[in-house]
Parts: C-alpha cells; structure tokens; sequence
C-alpha cells in the first residue's frame, strides 16, 4: 500500500551544479540512483520516491532561502545504522561540510537520537539518522 507515502520532493536551488556535486554523493549513499536529468534540474530515485533539484530563475534569486522562514525546515534521511551515520559525518569533514550542532554531535537531537545535522550550499538543513 502507498497511501500517505512520500512520492517527490522538488527543491529550488540557487546553484544547480553545486546542488548537484553536494547532493550526488550523499543521496547515491543513502540508495538513490540518478533517474532524470536535464538542462535545468536533475533527479534521484529510490523505490517509488524520487528527489528534484531544479534551478531557480534568475528573477528569484534576489530572496535567499532560510530554513527559519515559513517553508521547508529540513529533510532528514534514515541511515543503514550508527556506523553508516558516522561514514557520513567523516566525509562530510572531509569536504569542508560544516556539521551542525557538533558540540552535542551526534546526540544533538536528544540521547536516544544518533544522528548528523549539516546544510546544502543552499542553507537547507539535513539529517542523517540512525533507525
């Protein structure tokens, strides 16, 4: 059954080739496989959902995006387990990736919560998380 399941997610992106370099690797880690791709957008796949990135106008670039902001908060994405989400945390390190809320990391969501919290070159905040 699919009813209440997540089918997409399109994202605005300031940048489409720097959203595209940050997101392939992570999204590809996590089981997605690239499923669309054209002049302005590009899309992975897992399943039956799928994950768009699309370029923003020109015109709409002038208002930043902040996760702060009525929209979007967060994406957070379930990892294989504790290990799979210190992987990621270490190759987040070694591509600059500032990691959020490292002074609680990785309990920054509470003690039974294992995760990573860092931001997209757009500012959008994601969570990897333990199951």
């Amino acid at each position: 059954m699919k009813k209440g399941l997540l089918h997409h997610l399109e994202i605005n992106v300031s940048n489409l080739k720097s959203s595209i370099n940050f997101w392939s690797w992570l999204l590809e880690e996590l089981g997605y496989e690239r499923f669309q791709t054209w002049e302005k957008g590009q899309s992975w796949i897992l399943d039956d959902t799928y994950i768009v990135f699309v370029q923003t106008e020109e015109r709409f670039l002038d208002v930043p995006y902040h996760r702060s902001r009525v929209g979007l908060n967060h994406l957070a994405f379930y990892a294989d387990s504790r290990e799979h989400v210190d992987l990621i945390t270490a190759s987040l390190k070694e591509q600059g990736v500032t990691i959020l809320y490292e002074d609680k990391h990785p309990f920054a969501g509470g003690r039974e919560h294992y995760a990573v919290y860092f931001e997209d070159p757009d500012r959008i905040k994601v969570e990897i998380v333990a199951p």
